[in-house]
């Protein structure tokens, strides 16, 4: 990977430059996979993963997929001791709105490339890479849960001279987005998010006043907790254990995000599997997949959970795609932040900006039309 020499503020230009030896190791370790049994049902089909597999051994172009994430504007920048990688993509306007725009698990800044440009039609665009993930990682010491990549991501605005933003962000990027707003409210004129905890607070009352599709939602979550999160389960407890199989085999660490990729999107939704394997190429090129599980890890230590929410009042518009791993329910919400704006999508699930990039930016510039 290559950096430049830093600016004044301590920012540097950044290119991405993975050696040839890297990827011809890539496709010697794809080329020597040792292939499970298989039986429906049980996870990831093999059939799946090996398809997946052989096209990115054999078809698919990283260099190509390089050359295209090279066209993003991308610098680096030491935030608490931490290298900072994001991607900056200035709107034409001079005027415009900054807005950051942050990634969750088991994305990267990769998610974004079908909305960098027409969200930077009317902002300032900043994609960070979450401190130990890709070019962000990986991480070498104990600490980084969400509430210091907030205070890292307002350091980075604050950085880069922006004295009012607004911020957008689904998976961890919603928690670490809201947790911006919260120690940033100052500097903060608005936060947009496609997935927020949002959960009952178990009054039989507030139960009863559910129509069918809050019903449907919640039982959409709940079904997920008991059949879908064993990888935060593992993730939160045990992310090293887990690193050795998905550090050393590509096919390994293919399986455990793509799985994730079919389970957790629309039905209907076509994922760019060139897009698909560009994301997780870059986890296997840094080596992160270990640094960015044990986000999981730092958020239960520190005791986090999802229905421990701490109220915000900074002007939030929610975009509640239908096929979300577990929609937000407007009433709920309402309880713990400021909603102004909520768009009920027709289509899409929890990677938005894959799924429906056109949809998720015409709400974005929406909701900041409306609140800006």
């Amino acid at each position: 990977m290559k950096q430049e020499a830093p600016t004044s503020s301590g920012i540097k230009p950044f290119r991405v430059d993975v050696p040839e030896d890297e990827v011809d190791d890539l496709k010697r370790r794809l080329a020597a996979t040792r292939w499970p049994d298989d039986l429906p049902g049980y996870g990831m089909p093999v059939s799946t993963t090996r398809d997946l597999a052989d096209y990115w051994r054999t078809e698919y172009d990283w260099r190509k997929q390089e050359a295209a994430l090279n066209r993003l504007p991308q610098f680096t920048t030491t935030i608490d001791g931490q290298n900072i990688h994001f991607v900056h993509v200035r709107s034409r306007k001079p005027d415009a709105l900054p807005l950051l725009l942050v990634h969750g698990w088991p994305g990267s800044f990769v998610e974004f490339l079908k909305v960098y440009e027409p969200l930077s039609e009317e902002f300032h665009v900043v994609a960070p890479s979450i401190p130990g993930y890709a070019f962000s990682g990986p991480t070498h010491e104990a600490g980084w849960d969400v509430k210091r990549i907030a205070a890292a991501f307002a350091e980075l605005m604050s950085r880069l001279g922006y004295g009012r933003y607004g911020t957008q962000g689904g998976d961890w990027g919603s928690s670490i987005t809201r947790q911006v707003g919260l120690i940033d409210t100052e500097h903060v004129v608005g936060s947009h998010f496609n997935t927020l905890a949002a959960t009952p607070s178990g009054d039989p009352e507030e139960m009863k006043l559910l129509t069918e599709k809050e019903r449907s939602f919640l039982q959409r979550g709940e079904n997920f907790q008991r059949q879908g999160s064993g990888y935060y389960m593992i993730q939160s407890s045990r992310p090293q254990t887990l690193a050795y199989g998905l550090n050393d085999s590509p096919a390994g660490l293919l399986a455990w995000i793509a799985e994730k990729f079919t389970e957790w999107t629309d039905p209907a939704s076509v994922i760019d599997r060139d897009q698909l394997l560009t994301n997780v190429s870059v986890y296997w090129f840094t080596g992160t997949a270990n640094s960015a599980a044990r986000l999981y890890a730092e958020f239960a230590r520190t005791g986090g959970g999802w229905g421990k929410v701490e109220p915000s009042t900074v002007p939030t518009g929610v975009a509640q795609f239908p096929y979300e791993i577990f929609p937000p329910i407007r009433r709920f919400a309402e309880r713990s932040n400021n909603i102004v704006h909520w768009s009920e999508m027709e289509h899409g699930g929890h990677f938005a900006a894959m799924e429906q990039p056109d949809a998720l930016a015409r709400d974005v510039k929406k909701f900041f039309g409306s609140v800006s």
